[in-house]
């Protein structure tokens, strides 16, 4: 008996047929899905186990210790004051430059070739590996500008970790934002249009506060990144063994020498010693729960900022 294109039709509706290739794709996902989730489940305890003699024999020792060339003595106090200095520059300088950058291609740039042509370079920028912008930074922040960024460290200074990670976050504020943006409805813009606000008008008080929920979950991507991030910041010096912190003002210290928690880690993780190794592990610890305390405040806010518009 021939099988017409309604019966086909009606199996299809009616949820009778049985797509074995559907199902055989959704298992496949499933099953890559539970092997990653695997992975990270043994990862994070293998971690944990390592970490937990120094965090609970030391506790609050190992957070407000400096490092040390003794393991025993070495803390993480430096990466953490080092890593959050890195993301006010990230905070003050990526974000608002990237959101001005959207809101430009999207409200008032036209569509030529010269648009297409600037989207299509910020694209590809956020695809480039972290290790390009640290010689970018290296060339350009350290060596070019190192009688500002850093005179007696020749350009290796807090300064140019803070605008390394800023250029190298940058592409991914602006295509997030871009892209919260190109969301909005048009019909909010026409009926701000409708009632004479200008377009500056439009865009601050109705785009960009129906907007700001996506360009705040893009911003707390990008920082989660170059929170993370230890390649670029060991191309512009930032420091891998101890060092004494002895700026007098702030300027001294945005060109002084700095740390970081990712490249505490690595260098921890060189060290031969089994007291590294655990201390290495602590470290790691420390590194999530701040990562997640930063993003979950960001969430947070973004939130109550969905809530309030």
């Amino acid at each position: 008996m021939a099988v017409t294109t309604r019966d086909v039709v009606s199996q299809a509706l009616s949820g009778r047929r049985f797509d074995i290739r559907g199902y055989l794709f959704e298992g496949m996902l499933l099953l890559a899905l539970l092997v990653a989730l695997g992975i990270l489940v043994t990862l994070l305890t293998d971690v944990l186990i390592r970490a937990m003699p120094v965090l609970t024999e030391r506790g609050g020792d190992f957070l407000t210790s400096n490092m040390s060339a003794r393991a025993e003595r070495a803390g993480v106090l430096q990466g953490i004051v080092g890593s959050i200095s890195l993301m006010i520059f990230v905070v003050v300088l990526a974000f608002p430059t990237g959101v001005a950058a959207a809101v430009y291609l999207e409200e008032y740039a036209r569509d030529t070739p010269l648009t297409r042509f600037l989207n299509t370079v910020i694209r590809n920028l956020a695809g480039v590996p972290s290790i390009v912008y640290g010689l970018l930074g290296l060339a350009v922040f350290a060596v070019l500008l190192g009688n500002v960024t850093g005179p007696e460290r020749a350009g290796r200074s807090l300064m140019t970790g803070g605008l390394t990670l800023a250029i190298l976050v940058l592409p991914i504020v602006i295509i997030t934002a871009a892209e919260a943006l190109r969301a909005v409805p048009n019909t909010i813009r026409e009926a701000a249009f409708g009632v004479g606000a200008t377009r500056w008008e439009v865009i601050r008080s109705h785009v960009l506060p129906y907007a700001a929920p996506g360009i705040l979950t893009g911003t707390i991507l990008s920082l989660a990144r170059a929170f993370g991030e230890t390649a670029p910041l060991i191309m512009v010096g930032a420091v891998t063994g101890g060092f004494a912190f002895t700026a007098s003002g702030p300027v001294e210290a945005l060109q002084g020498p700095y740390t970081a928690l990712p490249t505490m880690i690595f260098s921890w993780a060189r060290q031969p010693g089994a007291d590294f190794r655990a201390n290495t592990a602590a470290a790691i610890v420390v590194l999530l729960a701040v990562l997640l305390i930063v993003n979950a405040t960001a969430i947070i806010l973004r939130n109550r900022y969905d809530r309030r518009w």
